[in-house]
């Protein structure tokens, strides 16, 4: 029988085969980590080690409250920059370059066939560029950096197939909110996701991103997409070294395979206060709305703001909502920038935010007060998620928040 992505990536990175359930340890191509990375280096130094195994495979990208909010968070900064000087760190991309899940990428680290380990649940995003990646606590992080090595359970493999073509208003945000409604937020519990089937290799690589980012949101190890020729062109200026692509056998043991049409979705929503409890946004339109937020790594790409300013390009926000844009990277800002996108939402009512995570963990830049209501294109809306635990979010796509923003509302986007 033959073997998946899954038992294939990580059967040879120990020399011999292995099958779902079995237990393993692994040296991973490179370990990710963002201003948690002050709290790993305490831990680190706890372990008795000097220095860090394998300084080259590790990279630290600050994004999550860039610039410092407060005097903990600068020092927090602080702490980080030292030990990236004292351990010698190369790969350190300070406050500006973006969210840690889209510069990886940008800088050409995530390649097919990569293991890559990273201090943050989303770290499944890599898995749209074809590598194993896995988010890991901070606690295994700080053991990589000693050790150069961690264990892991290989996961099973569950198919999502996806057929048909999008309706208009619906894409891969929809689509995904609806993976994780259909399933639920432990659907695919410590489980190798693998995406495939035409809808899907018809996405873009944001696209991709945005499915393999919320695969976490189903419990899943890692999210993945076989690379094609989307992945090759996205790597052709961006890959730092070769690679080779691993792909699952078609004999391979599947532990679950779902299909899913995509010609028949709507847009969707995720409502308070879980991912999975996902509705037709026809369900909640009409319901008031004081922020939307787009951007953060699940859609704060160029093709995201193209979508929001397409919509937004001459008209006005609602006088009583705060629309707030966070471009992804910095690339992504200067890409958005020479194309006008940003000129039309910041014409159209918008603030226009630095690279980085925002409001989305509730630190800073967004915060919300009691009884406010979020829609965001934001990957989670746990309670409390953005600073305040009376306050309600709601998921969306980028078209949606965009029509939800001009309204004052949550609006359909096929309605305007």
């Amino acid at each position: 029988m033959g073997k998946t992505f899954a038992e294939k990536i990580l059967g040879d990175r120990v020399g011999r085969p292995v099958s779902a359930g079995e237990i393993i340890t692994v040296r991973p191509d490179h370990v990710m980590s963002h201003d948690n990375s002050a709290a790993i280096a305490k831990t680190f130094k706890k372990i008795g080690v000097e220095r860090v195994k394998d300084p080259d495979g590790i990279v630290i990208i600050l994004d999550h409250c860039v610039p410092a909010a407060d005097e903990k968070y600068a020092q927090n900064h602080k702490e980080i920059r030292a030990f990236v000087a004292e351990q010698g760190i190369s790969s350190f991309f300070d406050i500006g370059r973006g969210i840690c899940h889209q510069v990886l990428p940008e800088e050409g680290f995530a390649l097919p066939g990569r293991l890559i380990l990273g201090s943050d649940s989303h770290t499944t995003t890599y898995g749209a560029l074809g590598a194993f990646a896995a988010g890991i606590g901070r606690s295994e992080a700080a053991v990589i950096w000693a050790t150069g090595e961690i264990w892991l359970r290989v996961p099973p493999t569950l198919r999502i197939e996806i057929g048909g073509s999008f309706p208009a208003g619906v894409g891969a945000k929809d689509l995904i909110l609806h993976i994780i409604g259909k399933i639920g937020a432990d659907g695919g519990l410590y489980r190798a996701v693998e995406f495939c089937g035409s809808t899907v290799r018809s996405l873009s690589m944001g696209g991709r991103m945005t499915l393999c980012n919320m695969a976490a949101e189903m419990g899943a190890k890692i999210g993945y997409v076989e690379p094609d020729g989307v992945t090759l062109r996205y790597l052709a200026r961006r890959a730092r070294e070769g690679f080779e692509p691993v792909f699952s056998d078609a004999d391979a043991a599947i532990d679950e395979t779902i299909k899913i049409d995509a010609s028949k979705l709507a847009p969707l929503v995720a409502k308070p206060h879980t991912v999975d409890n996902t509705a037709a946004v026809t369900d909640v339109a009409g319901r008031p709305i004081d922020q939307a937020v787009l951007g953060t790594c699940t859609n704060g790409r160029v093709e995201d703001l193209w979508v929001a300013a397409n919509r937004l390009r001459g008209k006005r926000v609602h006088p009583r909502v705060r629309l707030l844009v966070f471009p992804a990277s910095s690339q992504v800002y200067a890409e958005a920038l020479r194309l006008g996108l940003l000129a039309d939402l910041l014409e159209a009512g918008a603030v226009i935010m630095n690279p980085g995570c925002g409001p989305c963990l509730g630190a800073h830049q967004g915060v919300l007060a009691p009884g406010e209501v979020c829609i965001s294109t934001a990957n989670r809306n746990f309670k409390g998620r953005m600073g305040c635990k009376e306050a309600e979010i709601y998921l969306a796509s980028p078209e949606t928040v965009a029509a939800s923003a001009l309204a004052g509302c949550i609006a359909d986007p096929r309605d305007s």
